[in-house]
This record gives structure tokens, C-alpha cells and sequence, in this order.
């Protein structure tokens, strides 16, 4: 492990509970911080609220807010300009890749096409390749 994770802070946001559940301790096994969110309302309470992550890692496809919406509001207030931000998500069509292209994401990982491990990796490389 790279001391450049080492207690990075992590919120993950996803309205499916099992992978919350899944990533989080990946990524805690992994030595991060992982902080969870059940949707995009929650995860606007926590960072409206003081919670600043290093990463950010989100899904598109979540009921009331997409992600794309979900991010567009955080930057929009200003809470996202410090943070790595990664989108996970099963949405891998080109057309996917086009919405989000100009928003300033940091990564776009699709679930289905890696191991839970792999997306660790991929987090860090692209939290890494950032800083």
C-alpha cells in the first residue's frame, strides 16, 4: 500500500446498500477512510455538513437525483473542487461517457467489467495520477 492512501477519506454514494457494504470494506481493508452515503440527499447532508472527502465516488443511476445531477449540485456549492472524483456505475454506453465527459470527473469505472479489488486499484491509480 502507497502512503499516498494511507487514511484518505472516502464517500461512497449508492442506493444499493450491498455494494455500499461490499466497497466500504474493501476500501477500509485497504487503509481508507470510507464514509457511505444511501443516495445523493444524504450525501449532499454530509458534505453540506463538514464532511470533506479526498475521493469521491458515486453512482449514476440512483432514484430522485442522478449522479450527474448529484454532482452538478456539489459543485455547484463549491464542495467538490478538492476532491477526486469517480464515477461507478454499470452505465458503460458511449453516450454515458459523453454526459459526464465535460463535468470534470476524475474517473469513470464500470462496475460489471471489474473485481470489487480491481475497482480499489483503479480508484487509487486515479486518485494518484490527480495529486
Amino acid at each position: 500500500m502507497e502512503d499516498t492512501q494511507k487514511e484518505k477519506k472516502i464517500l461512497l454514494v449508492d442506493d444499493d446498500n450491498f455494494l455500499l457494504d461490499m466497497y466500504s470494506m474493501k476500501f477500509t481493508k485497504e487503509g481508507y477512510k470510507v464514509v457511505t452515503a444511501t443516495g445523493p440527499d444524504d450525501a449532499i447532508e454530509k458534505m453540506s455538513n463538514g464532511y470533506f472527502p479526498d475521493i469521491l465516488i458515486f453512482d449514476l443511476i440512483m432514484p430522485k437525483m442522478n449522479g450527474v445531477d448529484l454532482f452538478k449540485k456539489l459543485k455547484e456549492d463549491g464542495l467538490v473542487d478538492n476532491t477526486t472524483n469517480v464515477i461507478l456505475t454499470n452505465q458503460g454506453k458511449a453516450s454515458d461517457l459523453e454526459q459526464v465527459k465535460d463535468l470534470g470527473i476524475d474517473g469513470y469505472i464500470v462496475k460489471a467489467l471489474h473485481t470489487p479489488s480491481e475497482v480499489v486499484e483503479k480508484v487509487t491509480e486515479i486518485y494518484n495520477n490527480k495529486k
